[in-house]
């Protein structure tokens, strides 16, 4: 082997020991990847439980609300009669849980009450009639007033009123009338402070 520069024979022990650093290195990196893979299962099992979580949480705000207690304050009342101007028409609850004393409303819970009432109102006077929605201590406006132009006219009101517990509300007249089939109903829709 003329020509050819001599190489020296490896001997098996520096073959072996320069290999060692290259294993070493390739099982680093296995391990590396096998901790990688471990973590990215780990942050996937945290952010699928973060969304069933944020799943249930929004189904369960779909569902309607439950009351506090098993009675949601209402009434419902019919009143067919006489009103003599500025003085509570003296009504009475027909069914419901809201009481009603000396022709007043006891508002027992805080919070948006739907109002719907109507009937036919009748009085003599030339001119117009109010009827008039208002707390029975009278401090505060009106609640709802409505005015009828008609001496013979019906009456059709529905709204939503954010009413405080211990009020008392009651219907009014500003001046005589005949009220025919009047129908009037207090429902609480959403409850803030209800001392039940």
């Amino acid at each position: 082997m003329e020509g050819q520069p001599d190489v020296e024979p490896r001997n098996q022990d520096q073959m072996d020991h320069e290999r060692e650093p290259v294993e070493d290195e390739w099982k680093s990196w296995q391990r590396g990847q096998v901790r990688n893979t471990l973590h990215l299962v780990s942050a996937a099992a945290q952010w699928i439980l973060l969304l069933a979580c944020l799943i249930y949480l929004g189904i369960d705000s779909l569902q309607p609300s439950t009351p506090r207690s098993d009675k949601v304050p209402w009434t419902h009342i019919r009143y067919s009669g006489k009103s003599n101007g500025g003085v509570a028409m003296n009504l009475t609850a027909e069914v419901g849980s809201i009481q009603i004393r000396n022709g007043s409303i006891m508002i027992t819970c805080d919070g948006l009450y739907l109002v719907s009432l109507k009937g036919d109102i009748t009085f003599d006077k030339e001119g117009s009639l109010k009827l008039i929605l208002q707390k029975t201590d009278k401090t505060s406006g009106f609640l709802w007033e409505q005015t009828i132009q008609d001496s013979s006219g019906a009456v059709h009101f529905t709204t939503v009123l954010y009413l405080f517990a211990q009020d008392n509300i009651a219907l009014w007249t500003s001046s005589n009338a005949t009220i025919d089939d009047l129908s009037f109903s207090l429902v609480l829709l959403s409850p803030f402070i209800c001392s039940l």
